[in-house]
């Protein structure tokens, strides 16, 4: 399940930069980039509104996603092998003191 969420968030990322890369900042947008075509086919103001409708969307399903995404963290999760491993042949006592030779 968390590898769908993964996809999802990163489907919804590349479609939300899609969408910010298409927008001009100047208020062009769309339609200069298509040679007049949005402007033809919705007008300059309904574009620019598609748009940023757009952005506000897919920006919510980015931050929804990441919220919802640890709740289906394994919780009974153990360590790996490795771990386990080095775990358990870790010494269990202290190292012995040792006297430092005297310095001649």
């Amino acid at each position: 399940m968390l590898v769908l969420f993964g996809i999802l968030v990163i489907l919804s990322s590349i479609i939300l930069g899609f969408i910010v890369l298409v927008q001009n900042p100047k208020g062009g947008g769309l339609s200069g980039t298509f040679g007049g075509v949005g402007n033809q086919l919705m007008g300059v103001k309904q574009t620019t509104d598609v748009l940023e409708k757009g952005t506000w969307i897919f920006a919510a399903i980015v931050g929804i996603l990441c919220i919802i995404s640890p709740v289906f963290i394994p919780k009974n999760a153990g360590a790996s092998s490795k771990n386990e491993e080095l775990i358990n042949k870790a010494p269990t006592s202290l190292p012995a003191n040792t006297v430092p030779l005297p310095v001649k």
